[in-house]
């Protein structure tokens, strides 16, 4: 176990189904890591980068999430907040928001609509990619749906838990 990861991070889950042009992944939850870092040390950003590199979560990123609705249909991605909050509608448009803060990371698998509704405190994250997996964007348009949704189907489960590993909890979740 690493010790910048909290091995208690309480995991929520969200299942969320298809809305309108979205397709959202019926299969797979959105997993909300609550608490999931430890910065007892270093640069945040570095961590989150650090833990995710060390479990083949690669192709990172640094900044905020965009504040219009968009999805990946060929990857799963995974966010980790290193600075301030945000309230993020995820399963697009309707959906009640989810508060994210510094510490917690989510985990979205393909298909998952997100926006930024509101954020504060110099929110930040970093995004990840599973074993080397690039992301399309999508923006739920009625002429993508049909590809997106065969995309989806195609994307393989992480080969490890973004915070813990090959044997990690994300396994608990994502058969």
């Amino acid at each position: 176990m690493n010790a910048q990861t909290n091995k208690n991070a309480e995991i929520v889950t969200l299942q969320l189904e298809e809305n309108g042009n979205f397709p959202n992944n019926s299969n797979l939850p959105v997993l909300l890591y609550k608490n999931a870092f430890d910065f007892a040390e270093g640069d945040p950003a570095s961590t989150i980068e650090k833990v995710l590199a060390a479990n083949n979560w690669n192709n990172s990123w640094r900044n905020g999430i965009f504040s219009y609705q968009h999805y990946h249909s060929n990857a799963h991605e995974a966010l980790g907040v290193y600075s301030g909050w945000a309230e993020v509608q995820l399963g697009g448009p309707g959906n009640e928001p989810v508060r994210i803060e510094k510490g917690d990371l989510v985990v979205l698998p393909a298909g998952t609509a997100h926006k930024r509704i509101d954020s504060g405190g110099g929110f930040a994250v970093v995004g990840a990619y599973p074993d080397g997996q690039r992301y399309d964007m999508n923006y739920g348009e009625a002429a993508e749906k049909q590809e997106a949704v065969k995309n989806i189907r195609k994307v393989p489960l992480p080969s490890n838990d973004p915070l813990f590993g090959a044997k990690g909890k994300m396994f608990e979740f994502w058969k």
